[in-house]
């Protein structure tokens, strides 16, 4: 059985890209399709298998002007051969479902989120672009969402990462999706043998991960705070935050990892698909205080692994951490680990490939 996988760019190890990684391990010898590569950025298990590109590789200034070759990308995928392909995965959340299978293939997909930029996120993205784009984005738009409704019909079998997720994709496609957390390697994570005194932020600091709710509650409570990440907001960020406040930027692995064991709580504000980072800190005995609404609800266990605040404002932020503090010592670390290990890479390949044994039904070898 001949295998490809589909994912809309390749450039970055992120939770896309994990799924992607193993993806290839349960199948090695799979060939990968994608709009964009760069193999010094991506972990071995991707980078050797054989991966070709579409056209959009070849346009100019490719890799830092992809975005605006999106309206492109429907073509550049059309345009792939996948005929000689028995079974098809797509891993979406930028345009990579729309490929053309075989009658006879299978073609499953695995959705991280319908396009936010064409759906839920619509609105915020067309208030924060250019000029330029603010004028083009409504009539390019229109047409990529009719594209995009009209290439769900051509995934037999629809995979979410999440609950909300799944709903978006019933909202915006009227199909119905079976739920398969993304793996985590949670056996890399554990707890340190002594706890200090500060909460953790990790995430890139875009408007969206609400990185600014973090700060400013926390500039409010005058405790201590990490921030691991970087992006866009990093200099507003930095300006407005107090001295309790400490960026660290993008750090490295081992240093995410100890900051994860050490830290009195994860502080997670932002509405998310699913959120690798929450269950990375859960891995490592750390209770997460999180905003109640996304991928969150799939993976924080209210009260045993966490606690929920409901609405999206610094006083409810302030709030939750009281409560946290309140009953800190009712979470037990052992059991915050173990409820991490449900969601390990191992969990996701066995749940994925007994999905595609399934629908593939009996084969005669």
């Amino acid at each position: 059985m001949r295998t490809a996988i589909v994912h809309y760019w390749l450039f970055h190890m992120r939770g896309g890209e994990k799924v992607v990684e193993a993806l290839c391990e349960l199948y090695p010898d799979a060939d990968i399709f994608t709009h964009l590569y760069d193999p010094s950025e991506l972990s071995s298990a991707i980078s050797s298998h054989r991966v070709a590109t579409t056209f959009i590789a070849r346009l100019p200034f490719a890799r830092r002007l992809y975005r605006h070759y999106l309206p492109l990308m429907p073509l550049a995928l059309e345009e792939l051969d996948l005929s000689a392909y028995d079974l098809v995965i797509s891993s979406e959340a930028g345009p990579a479902k729309g490929v053309i299978t075989r009658p006879d293939a299978l073609h499953v997909c695995y959705c991280h989120s319908p396009m936010r930029y064409l759906w839920d996120q619509y609105h915020i993205y067309l208030k924060t672009a250019g000029l330029p784009t603010r004028a083009l984005m409504p009539l390019l738009f229109h047409g990529l969402r009719q594209w995009d409704v009209a290439s769900a019909s051509r995934v037999d079998h629809f995979i979410a990462n999440s609950t909300a997720v799944a709903a978006r994709i019933r909202k915006f496609y009227r199909r119905d999706a079976e739920v398969i957390p993304p793996p985590v390697d949670a056996a890399n994570f554990s707890s340190a043998d002594q706890r200090r005194d500060y909460y953790l932020f990790v995430g890139q600091l875009v408007g969206y991960k609400r990185a600014d709710l973090a700060v400013e509650a926390f500039n409010r409570l005058g405790k201590r705070l990490v921030v691991i990440g970087d992006g866009e907001e990093s200099r507003a960020l930095k300006h407005v935050a107090g001295p309790t406040i400490e960026f660290l930027g993008k750090a490295p692995f081992d240093v995410l990892r100890r900051h994860y064991g050490e830290a009195r709580a994860l502080v997670f504000p932002g509405e998310e698909d699913f959120g690798i980072v929450p269950v990375e800190a859960m891995a490592s005995g750390t209770p997460v205080i999180a905003f109640g609404r996304g991928g969150a609800l799939d993976s924080v266990v209210d009260g045993t692994t966490g606690l929920f605040f409901r609405e999206q404002t610094v006083e409810a932020l302030i709030e939750a951490v009281a409560r946290f503090e309140a009953q800190e010592e009712r979470f037990d670390r052992a059991a915050l680990a173990a409820h991490a290990a449900h969601f390990d890479k191992k969990v996701f390949k066995e749940r994925f490939a007994a999905t595609v044994d399934r629908l593939l039904g009996p084969r005669v070898d």
